[in-house]
Order: C-alpha cells, then sequence, then structure tokens
C-alpha cells in the first residue's frame, strides 16, 4: 500500500533541469502594460509602413 506523500508525487511532474539549458516558468503576474502578441505585431508593421512613408516623402 502506499503512502500519501508517493501518490502525491506520482501526480506532480519533475521540474526540468535548468543545467541542460531549460527554464522553469511561474505564472506570476507582472506589474506593467499588458499587449497581446497580434496586437504587438500590427503595431510593429504600423511603424514600419509610417517610417518607410516618412523616408520616401522627405
Amino acid at each position: 500500500m502506499s503512502s500519501r506523500r508517493e501518490r502525491r508525487r506520482r501526480r506532480v511532474a519533475p521540474a526540468p533541469a535548468s543545467g541542460a539549458g531549460l527554464l522553469r516558468f511561474f505564472e506570476e503576474e507582472s506589474l506593467g502594460v499588458k499587449i497581446g502578441p497580434r496586437t504587438l505585431i500590427i503595431l510593429t508593421i504600423a511603424f514600419i509602413i509610417i517610417c518607410v512613408l516618412i523616408q520616401f516623402s522627405i
């Protein structure tokens, strides 16, 4: 018969080894502006277009 501790260990996945180049990420919220990936890509493309238009207008 297995103890509670052994059963708990089986349910929890082991943490990846940080020495092998793998990192462990946490679900903590950080302060600051929250921007989604699509919004960031759209803003980046718009900024590039604006810079190109300014370059051609000068």
